[in-house]
């Protein structure tokens, strides 16, 4: 397990990706070329894939994205030290809080 502030990316078994994920449109590449895995709200800093791979998002903020890295990657962060990724599948989630009677996606 990997993890940079609000983001946990866990490896999974390819056989462990769901068939609806494989075949479901990947998120485009921001302007820089990056893949960005959550943006800040507050401070517009990215937590980012440097590297070949795709990203594909659930339908909810509080989904599970997963990422495909077949040659491995960089995840980068203004704020914190890069992550070095071996290449493989990965479930990418975001940290969430508790707010009396729900639960929502934490934000920074």
């Amino acid at each position: 397990m990997y993890r940079q502030g609000d983001i946990l990316i866990v490896p999974v078994a390819e056989e462990a990706v769901p068939a609806s994920v494989v075949t479901s449109p990947s998120v485009p590449r921001d302007a820089r070329g990056r893949l960005v895995l959550a943006l800040g709200e507050a401070t517009g800093h990215a937590h980012a894939v440097v590297g070949q791979g795709t990203l594909v998002r659930g339908t909810r903020p509080a989904d599970p994205a997963f990422l495909n890295l077949p040659s491995g990657g960089r995840v980068v962060h203004e704020e914190h030290a890069a992550i070095s990724l071996p290449k493989g599948w990965y479930r990418v989630l975001r940290q969430r809080e508790y707010i009396p009677g729900a639960f929502r996606v934490v934000a920074d």
